[in-house]
């Protein structure tokens, strides 16, 4: 499968509670972590044993040697990462302590991710592209049309929510959005494949997802767990749905292994590093 989003650096900072309007918190010590919906998806999917390549890029900088570092790691090809001489992406993190975060996000080299980059994309043994919207609309809409050209199966996680084109929405297989984005876009879950997608996915945080299909709706639970920090739980949640619909599997099928990865990445902190492999996956109940 082949990834294209964006790459950042997570600054995450604990608080006791989120700051008001010009009020100051005092947080707990900060830490840098390797994060960005795009690589977050790629690190996911690569963990759970999937063959990936991640499309996006980075700043000639520290963050930009974290981040290839953390993908490389992973097992996540990184030849289609581009060094800008934009700085790295940051994403600025609050993480409350019941696990809830608040993120501001400067988006540096993400902004430079364009056609070029989705032209020197190649698609022989691909069979899945996910892209999210932390890199410009018009590069995702390019790489879904192209992906659909080549019989490769569009997958955009459109967070955060942003104008697609209809022709771009009407490839996709699934499009995800979470339940409030959900809400906003097209007023309920059956509603979102009036936008023109072929499928939809809801999350649902801890109750799960809905999997919306011209067939129906199909709810699916999330197992309950200990949370720690639900920091990148979405991404992990379309890295592996991503994974289970490259292996071949039915979309309601990827999608109940999507919720217990993302359900187990919130019981440790930090996105990347909490995603787990395959065997922990099975192993958990």
């Amino acid at each position: 499968m082949l990834v294209l989003g964006s790459a950042n650096a997570d600054l995450v900072v604990p608080v006791p509670r989120r700051p008001g309007a010009g009020e100051t918190v005092l947080g707990g010590d900060a830490v840098v972590l390797p994060g960005g919906k795009g690589a977050n998806t790629a690190v996911a999917a690569a963990r759970l044993g999937a063959r990936v390549a991640f499309a996006g890029a980075v700043g000639a900088d520290q963050y930009g040697d974290l981040l290839r570092d953390s993908l490389a790691s992973a097992g996540v090809r990184t030849d289609l990462l581009r060094t800008s001489t934009r700085p790295t992406g940051l994403a600025y993190i609050t993480v409350t302590p019941d696990g809830e975060n608040s993120i501001v996000v400067a988006p540096g080299a993400n902004s430079d991710v364009g056609d070029l980059d989705v032209d020197a994309l190649t698609w022989d043994g691909v069979s899945v592209l996910a892209c999210s919207l932390e890199v410009p609309v018009s590069a995702v809409a390019r790489a879904v049309e192209a992906a659909a050209a080549h019989g490769v199966r569009p997958v955009l996680n459109l967070s955060p929510v942003a104008p697609v084109p209809p022709s771009t929405l009407a490839l996709l297989d699934p499009l995800i959005v979470n339940e409030h984005e959900a809400a906003a876009l097209a007023g309920s879950p059956e509603g979102l494949l009036d936008l023109g997608p072929k499928s939809a996915v809801v999350t649902l945080g801890a109750r799960g997802a809905l999997v919306v299909t011209p067939e129906g709706v199909t709810e699916v639970d999330a197992p309950e767990v200990p949370v720690v920090d639900t920091t990148g739980a979405g991404d992990a949640f379309a890295g592996a749905l991503a994974a289970g619909l490259a292996n071949g599997d039915a979309l309601a099928d990827a999608a109940r292994f999507a919720a217990r990865v993302a359900a187990l990445s919130v019981t440790a902190a930090g996105a990347q590093p909490s995603y787990p492999t395959l065997d922990r996956v099975r192993a958990f109940g």
